[in-house]
């Protein structure tokens, strides 16, 4: 291969870059290739690359020279220092009009950071989301892209063909500014987390309170594959039942410790959410759920101490139980999704992005984790209202809670009363009470931050602000309109 011929390279030969490197390949398109370690292109170029269209390189200067101008090269390494690492050693080789695009799950912020930092350069920053994993990066991955508009029409035609494809649209469109891309990915692993969880819970319920074995089990998502809750995550979970353990002949699922880590995208999501005061109950409870399933040693002692409810035997019908399951998953999965959309039209707000929750729904319909049938529901909602303040709201979803309602009171009751935790049913049933309700116990709330900190409240029958003298005395009125005013410090902190 010549010299300045590449059309992309790509930087950090771990699993997904190798794969993204081979998927580009397969597209048609030339790809130059570097790892900081040598060994690793070396192993990469005698070994899955051999015989194609990939040029290793062994040095930052080499890469550089074997592309093309405008020059893309695309950064798949761990998020962080080695990203601003990598960028410092790239950035003086490259020119005007080049782009570099971060590939990895970057927090959104640094994203931003770092396209301010290249601005006086001329050089483009892209900040993409990949979802799909390794196999989604190898076939088609669902992609995310956040930057210029100059730099996505310089991109596009690339990611464009190397991305999924669902009913012969590409699932990768621009999603807006600076960290958009990001952002977006950050909410779609948020949204992940909630959907792995709900799975959890209505495996938990149907392992612990029906009893239901792995061969069993997987005929019930199997058959819920099959229904509105056809996804990647409910497919791979029938898969999953069905591996035996070749060590000891058992279903490998139950010879697995149910002790889960979590690597930061979910804390980033309700970091963001609490920035923007946006409820994302359901992905809050999934990150919790994890942090609790880390302390198994706590657990087995707890186990040990605590009580047990009395209730053990299902004395109710099996068949109806297991449909309300199913229902109570799908309707929290709703509610997920609507809290995840939620946070991503507030983030658009926040930083001017003008996100498109349309485009974002439509590029997730594959490639990524998330993948799902119903996302072409929700891809109806946004088109019929985009500007759809919540997808509850949505005619269609809304006839669905009406149907699932009373499936998913039943599921999430029974498990309290077989005390099986369901933390994720439970908040989104808790958020779906509150947000149908007119009014809410935050009245007495208002009174009691009155009473000890002089917060002031608001009345239902005239304007202004109020303060009560809530232990009269013969001095003072027991109520006075209040004038707006910065609380001290120490009230704001209660």
């Amino acid at each position: 291969m010549n010299a300045n011929q590449c059309d992309i390279g790509l930087i950090g030969l771990a699993v997904m870059g190798e794969n993204l490197a081979l998927n580009l390949e397969s597209k048609g398109f030339s790809v130059a290739v570097f790892n900081r370690t040598t060994e690793v292109t070396e192993r990469f170029a005698t070994g899955r690359a051999k015989g194609k269209n990939i040029q290793p390189t062994r040095t930052m200067e080499e890469f550089v020279t074997a592309l093309k101008k405008p020059r893309i090269a695309m950064i798949m390494v761990k998020a962080g220092a080695p990203v601003d690492a990598v960028i410092g050693q790239l950035a003086p080789l490259l020119e005007k009009g080049d782009v570099i695009i971060d590939g990895g799950n970057s927090l959104f912020t640094d994203t931003q950071r770092r396209g301010r930092e290249l601005e006086g350069t001329g050089i483009h920053f892209v900040g993409m989301g990949v979802s799909g994993g390794e196999e989604g990066a190898l076939k088609g991955p669902s992609l995310m892209p956040g930057g210029s508009r100059d730099s996505w029409d310089i991109i596009a035609p690339i990611f464009r063909k190397i991305a999924a494809q669902v009913d012969g649209e590409p699932c990768c469109r621009y999603m807006g500014p600076n960290g958009a891309g990001h952002y977006v990915k950050m909410v779609h692993n948020g949204i992940e987390y909630g959907d792995i969880q709900l799975i959890c819970e209505a495996y938990a319920i149907l392992k612990d309170i029906l009893g239901m074995q792995a061969p069993e089990l997987a005929d019930v998502f199997a058959e819920w594959n099959k229904g509105e809750l056809h996804s990647y995550l409910i497919e791979i979970t029938s898969e999953i039942f069905r591996k035996i353990d070749p060590d000891t002949g058992k279903p490998l699922v139950d010879m697995i410790l149910d002790k889960a880590g979590q690597k930061g995208t979910g804390i980033w999501t309700l970091q963001s959410a609490i920035r923007q005061s946006v409820v994302i109950s359901t992905i809050n409870a999934a990150v919790e759920a994890r942090v609790v399933s880390s302390r198994k040693e706590d657990r087995i002692a707890a186990s040990k101490i605590l009580p047990q409810p009395r209730d053990r035997k299902f004395k109710g019908n099996r068949p109806r139980f297991i449909d309300a399951i199913r229902d109570a998953l799908y309707a929290s999965k709703i509610v997920s999704y609507a809290q995840g959309m939620e946070l991503l039209r507030s983030g658009s707000t926040e930083y001017n992005w003008n996100l498109n929750l349309s485009d974002i729904a439509t590029i997730w319909r594959g490639g990524c984790i998330i993948r799902a049938k119903f996302l072409n529901r929700i891809v109806e909602a946004y088109q019929r209202d985009p500007a759809l303040h919540n997808l509850l709201l949505d005619r269609y979803f809304t006839r669905i809670l009406r149907k699932t309602q009373r499936n998913w009171r039943l599921a999430v009751s029974t498990a309290i009363k077989y005390g099986v935790a369901v933390p994720a049913f439970s908040a989104s049933l808790a958020y779906f009470d509150s947000y149908r309700s007119a009014r809410l116990p935050a009245n007495l709330l208002q009174a009691q931050r009155d009473f000890f900190g002089a917060h002031t409240y608001e009345r239902i029958d005239k304007p202004g602000v109020f303060h009560t003298e809530w232990i009269e005395s013969d001095q003072k009125p027991a109520e006075k309109p209040s004038e707006p005013k910065t609380p001290e410090p120490h009230q704001a902190a209660e």
